[in-house]
């Protein structure tokens, strides 16, 4: 079957954002600095962590992770959508349409997961702070993420697997600027009910598990803050909010695209730009400016490193 596949379904066909030529270039223009910022963003929190030795804590070190796969998560879907902004004919090969629907689905399911043990990781820090470097030791927050991206890679071959066994036989034109396997399925030659209604149940128990446990870390974390002294509730609920921000802005559009999808083409479009260019894109915007040791940390660097040759 797979070979049939290739032979008549060899690439496929991107519809892309917009129609409009001078929407496409003031798009590329909007895309292409958006995704600067992201890289630049991001590439910035994992030196500031790893070079600043205030930062070599558990909590830093999941960070500078969170950091690495926002940074992943956006490159496997931006570049290639920039690109087609400028290019006439919108088209992505069958090998290159797999990747991108494996990667998105190990990432997004690794940073879920990464989520949870960040939630985890507060829950510690903020219940049994005694015990909290003893708990989240080297070892184990290692451990944690790697425990992160093997689901994810699990996840993202369930999909691929599920992929490289769809029977395609004609149409090839995706609405959409990227892969994205429920936009797949619809164009496979059989009756996709039963195997949309298989993905959606299946990434629902990644999501809604994850979800869970997010809300029952967050639940404990703020009991324990409302009977804690002022000035230490105000510094958990300080970081815990830039926590909760990041956990809503990534889950709410997942939940809308693959647990619970509403089947609206704009508003699916919307959601797949929000969750892969506007959540890493917030993330190192919301920890660094709710952060008072990542900003010390900046002016830490900026004086080791640039304040010689200023006054050079």
């Amino acid at each position: 079957m797979d070979g049939g596949n290739r032979s008549v379904v060899s690439e496929f066909i991107l519809q892309g954002l917009s129609h409009s030529k001078n929407i496409q270039v003031l798009l590329f223009v909007i895309f292409l600095m958006l995704y600067l910022f992201i890289v630049s963003g991001n590439i910035v929190i994992l030196t500031l962590i790893t070079t600043d030795p205030h930062l070599h804590s558990p909590m830093y070190f999941l960070l500078a992770n969170l950091s690495f796969v926002d940074m992943c998560l956006s490159s496997n879907i931006t570049p290639k959508m920039i690109t087609d902004f400028l290019r006439e004919n919108k088209t992505i090969s069958f090998a290159g349409c797999m990747s991108q629907v494996f990667f998105t689905h190990c990432i997004a399911g690794g940073e879920m997961i990464l989520l949870v043990v960040m939630a985890y990781d507060r829950y510690v820090a903020i219940c049994k702070p005694l015990h909290y470097f003893t708990i989240m030791n080297l070892k184990r927050c290692t451990g944690l993420v790697l425990t992160s991206w093997t689901i994810g890679f699990i996840h993202g071959i369930s999909y691929l697997v599920v992929f490289v066994h769809l029977p395609f036989c004609g149409p090839k034109e995706i609405d959409s600027f990227f892969c994205d396997m429920p936009l797949i399925i619809k164009l496979a030659c059989m009756d996709s009910h039963n195997l949309n209604t298989l993905m959606n149940a299946e990434c629902g128990v990644v999501v809604v598990t994850c979800f869970s446990l997010l809300l029952i870390s967050y639940t404990y974390i703020l009991i324990t803050v409302s009977k804690s002294s002022k000035a230490g509730a105000s510094k958990a609920l300080s970081t815990c909010s830039a926590h909760i921000t990041v956990v809503m802005i990534f889950f709410v559009p997942c939940i809308f695209i693959y647990v619970w999808p509403l089947s609206i083409t704009w508003f699916d479009k919307f959601l797949a730009v929000f969750y892969s260019v506007i959540t890493p894109l917030l993330n190192p915007t919301i920890y660094t400016l709710r952060n008072k040791e990542i900003k010390n940390a900046m002016k830490r660097f900026i004086g080791k490193f640039l304040g010689p040759k200023i006054k050079s």
